[in-house]
């Protein structure tokens, strides 16, 4: 770990010893599915710590334990909207809130915008799109076993497969994907500087404010539709529902990066490839407990502030404090997950926080997890002889991306 810097307290806020460290957490660029090891040593030296990121100003309480995260993101005593009103910490120079965007709203306003949109990701909605879905996987996987080895996987089917399903579900025409895709990728990453990134924001939303806005008379239940209709309703405004929409369109894309790191696991993991074949019953299962394995982010997401002191693990977390919840290590944690470092496909029951907890939960999980499996399913049963085409330390993955995965995944057949 790097820089340390030591905070005496006293009275309530007095921590062992009577001093807080404030630990630098920098932005690794990690390969395969190493876990953080600045996040290792903070899960080590206690519940609750302080950090400080790369960017914005000050430090942060950090949670990592499962019972600590839950309470921090389900507890209306932790907010985002207050983040609007004061410099945080930050991982990424260009994570910078944007007022009225759901992602830095707090319920009953965020419950008001996450309304409108709901239908598209129940069940029902996802199911909507399945066949669709396998059918352009199929298609995808056709091309790939046509071209023959070696390929990139990631160019051939784990970048084009979820772009065009969220494109889909989101009513995004056929011909704008690619455009989607840059915009997304420019968002994402940390490497061409704040202004870059948030000049792709803005042109996505300008996008969206188009197509929103054609479609207030909609009737179709794609969610740009969704969006259009609520306007027209007057439930939601046209901002909103351009907010709503930058930020599913996103993460719908780190589809690509979390599937990317799970298709690595499988390949320089055999044995589980292996155990996937030979046995179909365990697919849904086992894809829950690679969700709760793999490494699917750098550092740390979004940021809440306490409204008001509260007490967690007998650290007094005073009102105006950001607090930081480490989904990454709520899914290791032991007294949760024994054995969490192991992956084992018969682990029951399995909790994991992937998708995040409470109002801010990820409300393309189950899309997410419907993409996985048709994943799984395609490229394992029409590729039985999948394998990488180079040693797995040839793999190269993302730099300055907030979402992990590799950059390209070679193999052969």
């Amino acid at each position: 770990m790097t820089d340390t810097t030591e905070t005496a307290l006293t009275g309530p806020d007095a921590l062992a010893g009577g001093r807080c460290p404030v630990r630098h957490w920098p932005a690794l660029d990690l390969t395969g599915v190493d876990f953080d090891p600045v996040l290792a040593e903070l899960m080590e030296e206690g519940p609750v710590t302080r950090i400080e990121l790369p960017n914005g100003e000050g430090w942060a309480w950090l949670v990592t334990r499962m019972d600590d995260v839950r309470l921090v993101a389900n507890d209306p005593r932790f907010g985002r909207e207050a983040v609007m009103d004061q410099q945080v910490t930050r991982l990424a120079p260009h994570f910078i809130p944007s007022r009225g965007a759901v992602g830095f709203l707090d319920p009953p306003d965020h419950t008001r915008l996450r309304r409108s949109v709901a239908p598209a990701f129940t069940a029902r909605g996802v199911g909507r799109v399945r066949d669709s879905s396998r059918r352009m996987l199929d298609e995808l996987v056709d091309q790939l076993i046509a071209a023959g080895p070696p390929a990139d996987l990631t160019e051939t089917v784990l970048s084009p497969f979820p772009i065009a399903v969220i494109c889909e579900l989101m009513g995004v025409p056929a011909a704008d994907r690619h455009g989607m895709h840059t915009w997304t990728q420019l968002i994402l990453s940390s490497s061409h500087g704040a202004d870059v990134s948030e000049q792709a924001k803005e042109e996505m939303g300008a996008y969206f404010a188009e197509l929103i806005d054609a479609r207030v008379d909609s009737s179709e239940e794609d969610v740009a539709s969704l969006l259009g209709a609520a306007v027209g309703r007057r439930e939601i405004t046209l901002r909103e529902a351009v907010g709503l929409a930058v930020l599913l369109q996103i993460g719908g894309e780190a589809v690509t990066n979390n599937s990317g790191q799970m298709f690595y696991l499988l390949l320089t993991r055999p044995d589980l490839a292996e155990r996937l074949r030979a046995d179909a019953s365990v697919r849904p299962q086992a894809i829950d407990e690679l969700l709760r394995f793999i490494p699917h982010r750098n550092a740390v997401g979004l940021s809440r502030i306490a409204l008001e002191d509260v007490e967690i693990k007998g650290v007094r977390v005073r009102a105006g404090d950001p607090v930081y919840v480490s989904y990454l290590a709520a899914n290791r944690d032991p007294e949760v997950f024994p054995d969490p470092e192991t992956v084992d496909f018969s682990r029951s029951p399995n909790p994991h926080v992937a998708f995040g907890f409470g109002p801010h939960y990820c409300p393309g999980g189950q899309l997410a997890r419907m993409e996985s499996e048709l994943l799984v399913d395609a490229l394992l049963d029409r590729l039985p002889g999948l394998r990488l085409a180079v040693p797995a330390d040839q793999v190269p993955f993302r730099k300055g991306a907030l979402i992990r995965g590799p950059e390209a995944l070679p193999v052969a057949w």
